[in-house]
């Protein structure tokens, strides 16, 4: 291959993907049309990257969400004008709720034709705005280095999140000068940039540590921003030298294993009893990369401490909903808890107060053990030919290594990875904040292909996994080594489940369906898939399929009748009295 410097020409989209490349893209994710053919046809010639087709633009959107949740650098999706473009506004939602970085290339008609009527027309910036920090559109050639940088910089900074570059098709399919790409070895100062992190106010910190010393009951709550640092490490090492429990938020699943005996679990507007109990007494709450948004604190019903240390490198999500009784710290949370955890070890500690501290995690172990116990034998019998969703979780739990991948869709597959026993950092994927349905199985694809080493499960309801269902076909052919755990209800169940709950145990609508095979399904786009009805062959299928290193389908039909919802180990903890 000739070098592209060695040429005579170079058009918009070769400087496009030379720019990806240098910026250290790996691959990108997309459907292609017309107007992205400039960038395909370049993706040709370098074999740095890799081109993965969708069969729709939404599940190219949850891959690139995927990568960048795995990997903290902007995983990369393309799409067409009009329909292709708007057909990544859900995973891309998906993306900024959750904080994951993603550049989203959108290629539109030729400028002159812009807001002239032309074919799928569509104003891509304005319709994405409300869904990504940044979003511009590329009207000269010799800006294209620059526009993606700065996507670069604005995805992976501060709080990370998806921007949209919106390319005219004449500004990709235009001749440059070559000499032109002298200057794209310089993108790599933008990967330097965004790994600079705000470290925090001493004061701050200083008044964070002295508070510490002197709480009896703290709890330590991380959430996403703690997972987007790599934080849990050093916030499992505070909560031992403090001695404080530690939950987490849906969204910050992941960031330390629940293993840990100080890691009590996740708790948001759903949760345990032992979760719940970790926070209920609590006199200090140190909440690390947590917004106290609405999906945190049960649209902020939820009893709170009276002292509030919020650290989040975000300003704007300090203090936001606790004002009055919050100190706030702008600073990256593995920076600013490193720096209290050194001011503590500097000055020491209040004697009397670790004493209570002690004598509160007895208390709190005492409990979990005894809740331990109960969640042994707390399965509801199901129907004949189900299985319980909570022996779902248990049976792929035990059959897969410790370092497996676990990867949660929307509804009741994410309500119930609340069991899933996380023995890794890093291991858990789910979408929180806009609770994206359809997620799990293009996540799983894009991780397969990013850690193809790593062993990976998807668990996705049957309502989702029809919004994918030819993201099967994509599983196959890319020979992703993931086994997909289809959690088949017929129905949207937890949908189904808040009907019963809300209205009564006859009145549900538009959430039925027929049987559907869907190991049968599989099996036609080349997949090997079995459908099992009890945990043992679940766990031996499941067993079988990360053990082959390709793509395997386990569907496991589960008993609707067991909800969510009435869960027994689901209820918060109510104190005596």
């Amino acid at each position: 291959m000739v070098p592209l410097s060695e040429t005579k020409t170079l058009t918009g989209g070769q400087l496009v993907v030379e720019t990806l490349r240098a910026l250290g893209v790996e691959a990108v994710f997309g459907v292609p049309g017309g107007q992205t053919l400039a960038i395909t046809d370049a993706i040709l010639d370098t074999p740095e990257i890799r081109f993965v087709t969708a069969r729709h633009e939404g599940a190219a959107a949850c891959m690139a969400d995927a990568v960048g949740r795995l990997t903290r650098r902007p995983g990369v999706c393309i799409a067409t004008t009009g329909p292709g473009a708007t057909n990544l506004l859900t995973g891309i939602g998906g993306a900024y709720r959750d904080s994951s970085p993603v550049i989203a290339i959108t290629c539109n008609n030729r400028l002159p034709d812009l807001d002239r009527d032309d074919a799928q027309n569509a104003d891509h910036v304005s319709i994405f705005r409300p869904l990504v920090k940044w979003a511009k559109l590329v009207s000269d050639p010799r800006t294209i280095q620059q526009a993606l940088e700065e996507a670069y910089l604005r995805a992976t900074t501060g709080c990370p999140g998806p921007v949209l570059v919106d390319f005219a098709r004449d500004v990709l399919e235009s001749s440059l000068d070559p000499a032109l790409l002298e200057t794209v070895a310089s993108a790599s100062t933008a990967i330097e940039a965004a790994q600079q992190r705000p470290l925090g106010d001493p004061e701050r910190i200083e008044q964070t540590a002295r508070l510490l010393r002197e709480a009896r009951r703290p709890v330590l709550w991380l959430g996403n921003g703690a997972k987007l640092a790599d934080a849990g490490a050093v916030a499992l090492e505070l909560a031992e030298q403090v001695g404080m429990p530690v939950i987490t938020t849906f969204n910050g699943m992941g960031v330390v294993p629940t293993t840990h005996p100080l890691v009590y679990g996740a708790l948001t507007r759903m949760g345990t009893e032992l979760s719940s109990r970790a926070l209920a007494d609590a006199d200090l709450l140190l909440a690390v990369g947590n917004s106290l948004n609405a999906i945190s604190t049960g649209r902020w019903t939820m009893q709170l401490p009276q002292r509030i240390v919020q650290v989040d490198v975000e300003p704007a999500q300090i203090a936001r909903y606790y004002a009055g009784r919050t100190l706030s710290v702008v600073g990256d949370a593995r920076a600013v808890l490193s720096a209290v955890g050194e001011s503590l070890r500097r000055d020491g500690g209040d004697a009397a107060a670790a004493q209570q501290r002690r004598a509160r995690l007895d208390e709190l172990s005492a409990a979990r053990g005894a809740w331990l116990e109960r969640a042994e034998q707390a399965d509801e019998t199901p129907q004949s030919g189900t299985i319980a969703p909570a022996a779902v979780m248990r049976a792929v739990r035990d059959a897969v290594p410790d370092e497996t991948l676990a990867i949660f869709d929307a509804g009741n597959p994410g309500v119930w990875s609340y069991l899933w026993e996380i023995r890794k950092a890093g291991t858990y994927l789910k979408p929180v904040g806009f609770g994206n349905m359809g997620f799990a199985l293009p996540a799983a694809i894009a991780a397969g292909i990013q850690n193809p080493q790593t062993p990976i499960v998807a668990f996705v309801g049957d309502g989702s996994l029809g919004m994918t269902l030819g993201e099967l076909e994509t599983l196959a052919r890319e020979r992703v080594p993931a086994c997909l755990i289809v959690m088949n209800d017929s129905g949207y169940g937890n949908i189904r489940q808040e009907q019963w709950a809300h209205f009564g145990a006859d009145r549900a609508i538009g959430v039925d369906f027929d049987d559907v095979d869907y190991a049968a399904v599989a099996q036609a786009c080349g997949i090997e898939s079995v459908r099992v009805t009890d945990p043992t062959a679940l766990a031996e299928a499941v067993r079988d399929g990360v053990r082959s290193g390709a793509p395997r389908v386990v569907e496991a039909l589960i008993d609707p009748a067991i909800s969510a919802w009435t869960y027994p180990l689901f209820r918060f903890f109510e104190p005596e009295g």
